[in-house]
Parts: structure tokens; C-alpha cells; sequence
């Protein structure tokens, strides 16, 4: 019988809360490595919940989340990211006080893998021309591309990218997506949270729809690209 393959991340029954409030009601989903999945639904559809579960910023959360096949579920979120995974917030939490340099170099290297300064500029050269400008002088693409940019220092495989298309232009979404696709060429694993459809059906592997704090469809890629209709109808308001 051939060997069966663990995903690289694997949420079962994930649940977590906001104070009293339950945001997620049981999200189960597998990424496999190297795969690039989405996922997509409504806003406070606990899209941004989930990825927040599995960097465990989120603090009160039950289930099972595993990542490499380690349980992950009561650990902080340093030893979440000593794991590989790394958070970059759809607020993208550039410092504006600090230049793309400094910003970029806050990051620990946690593997050997982390890619340096060097590595960062050759893959995007307008952060190098713009290494001397502070965060509050950048665009809003450009505050993307750095805040994904960072995360790479790390040396993480799991990237968790929360709605990097938000608020930018669309020549500049196109820029993102060639970014995702070449971190996804580079061996990255990544799970994307994204509203804009035809962004992430481009994209992913594999869809899953996410509404009220659970999955409730999967599409594989073909899907998504053959029957649009169907997966906009979880999208329209």
C-alpha cells in the first residue's frame, strides 16, 4: 500500500471565541506542502478567525490544529512560528517611523531557510530602491510587498496571507498575484484569505467557502473556473 502523505496543516473541529462571542464553530481543512489554498466568503465570515487560530493569536481555541503533524493547539504563537508558520495581517502592520530596511530586518531568522536582505531585494527590487524610505511613505502596494516580504526573513513555509488585495488598485493586485505565484514556485505552502473571486480563482489549488464561522463547500480549482456562478452565490450580498 503507498505511504499515506500527512498534510502540512490540518484544522479539525476548530473553534474560538471573542470574549463571549464564538467566531468559529468547527472549521475543518487540509493544506497539503506546496499547495496554494483559499479561503473565501463574506466579510465576518471568520476568514481572518481562522488564519488567526493557527498562528494561536487567537486565545481561546479548541480542537485540533497541526502543522508538519505537530498539535499545535495550546502553544504560543512563538512556538507556533519556531513550527514554520507565519501571519502576514491584512493590516500589514508596517512600522511608519522606521525605514523598508529596518522594517524588514525585525524579523527574527528562526531556520536556515530565512532568506536575507540580499535574498529579499534580488525578489523585489523595489523594495531595494526603496530601503531608505520610511513606512509612512509608501504606497499601499508597496506596504504589501514589504509586509510579505518580512515574513520570508523568518525562514517560515507555511505563509498565511490575510486579504492582500485589500484597497489596491487593480495593476497592483496583478503585481500581488505574480508575487504569490512565485513564492508558490519557490516551494512556499500558503493558505490566502481573499474576497476578490477572480483573484483567487486564478490562484488556488483548492477553494473552500467559508460562512458563519464554518466550511460549508470545497472546490477544487477546475471547479471554481467551470462553475463561477456557484461559488459567487456564497460571495453575493
Amino acid at each position: 500500500m503507498p505511504e499515506t502523505v500527512l498534510p502540512l496543516l490540518s484544522l479539525r473541529d476548530v473553534c474560538a471565541n471573542y470574549g463571549p462571542s464564538r467566531a468559529l464553530h468547527g472549521v475543518t481543512l487540509d493544506v497539503h506542502s506546496g499547495e496554494l489554498v483559499t479561503l473565501v466568503g463574506r466579510n465576518g465570515a471568520g476568514k481572518t478567525t481562522t488564519l488567526k487560530a493557527i498562528a494561536g493569536l487567537m486565545r481561546d481555541r479548541t480542537g485540533s490544529i497541526a502543522i508538519g503533524g505537530a498539535e499545535t493547539i495550546r502553544l504560543a504563537p512563538e512556538k507556533i512560528a519556531r513550527l514554520g508558520a507565519a501571519y502576514c495581517p491584512e493590516e500589514r502592520g508596517i512600522f511608519a517611523s522606521l525605514s523598508v530596511e529596518e522594517n524588514l530586518l525585525l524579523p527574527p531568522v528562526l531556520h536556515q531557510s530565512g532568506y536575507s536582505a540580499d535574498d529579499i531585494y534580488q525578489l523585489f527590487p523595489r523594495l531595494y530602491e526603496r530601503r531608505s524610505s520610511q513606512g509612512t511613505k509608501l504606497s499601499g502596494g508597496e506596504q504589501q510587498i514589504l509586509a510579505i516580504a518580512r515574513i520570508l526573513r523568518t525562514g517560515a513555509k507555511l505563509l498565511l496571507l490575510d486579504e492582500p488585495t485589500e484597497g489596491l488598485a487593480p495593476v497592483i493586485v496583478d503585481q500581488i498575484g505574480d508575487i504569490v505565484r512565485i513564492l508558490r514556485q519557490r516551494g512556499f505552502t500558503i493558505l490566502l484569505v481573499e474576497q476578490n473571486f477572480e483573484f483567487a480563482s486564478q490562484l488556488a489549488d483548492r477553494i473552500y467557502v467559508v460562512e458563519n464561522g464554518r466550511v460549508v463547500e470545497h472546490f477544487s480549482a477546475d471547479e471554481a473556473r467551470s462553475q463561477p456562478d456557484r461559488l459567487r452565490a456564497y460571495l453575493s450580498v
